[in-house]
């Protein structure tokens, strides 16, 4: 029997505003960058071995954020399983192309791209680029550059998950830790590829 699809909204925290717009800006400029219909970085819930979106670009980015799918199904699913990147070119020979979780978000793509999110050799969710452009997905300098993308989400996604939050806007200041200042450098450069 076929596992009903029924994404939920998220119960979790959002995360720190400084996160989000990471992983907001992360998306945008891949997305930009492969001339893709959408991008999205879906973050792994270990412990409901769900994948949940935390960031959407294009297609899906007024309602995705904070959906849930299973872990186990899909590309996602396989990526965020191996570790491993995957470019599918034709995604109606794919085996591995779960047609009902898109169908389930409102898009079916023809083509995308996914690269894991890893911190220290732990997979902690998937970065997807959906229908790039064919030049864009046309070699390993391509996926080297989503990489690039995937372990700047990576970083910010260790501070969500690893710091306290930010202290209050009036709160008095603190020393920044390594990670936090590296979460800003990534910033700063996402903000300078996009031209901001």
């Amino acid at each position: 029997m076929a596992q009903t699809i029924a994404p939920v909204v998220s119960a979790a925290p959002r995360p720190d505003p400084a996160v989000a717009e990471l992983l907001q800006t992360v998306v945008d400029t891949a997305r930009a960058i492969f001339g893709a219909q959408a991008s999205s970085i879906m973050l792994l819930d270990a412990t409901a071995d769900e994948l949940i979106f935390e960031a959407v670009s294009g297609q899906g980015q007024e309602f995705l954020v904070g959906r849930r799918f299973p872990a186990g199904r899909g590309i996602a699913g396989w990526v965020t399983a191996s570790g491993e990147p995957m470019v599918v070119d034709d995604l109606h020979d794919s085996t591995s192309f779960d047609r009902d979780i898109a169908e389930s978000t409102g898009y079916v793509p023809n083509a995308l791209m996914a690269a894991p999110l890893i911190r220290r050799d732990r997979v902690l969710g998937v970065l997807e680029v959906l229908d790039p452009s064919p030049q864009a997905r046309s070699g390993l300098p391509e996926l080297d550059l989503l990489g690039l993308f995937a372990r700047q989400a990576a970083v910010a996604l260790h501070v969500l998950t690893t710091h306290e939050p930010r202290p209050a806007p009036d709160a008095p200041d603190t020393p920044d830790d390594p990670s936090r200042t590296e979460l800003r450098r990534l910033l700063s450069e996402a903000r300078r590829l996009l031209g901001e």
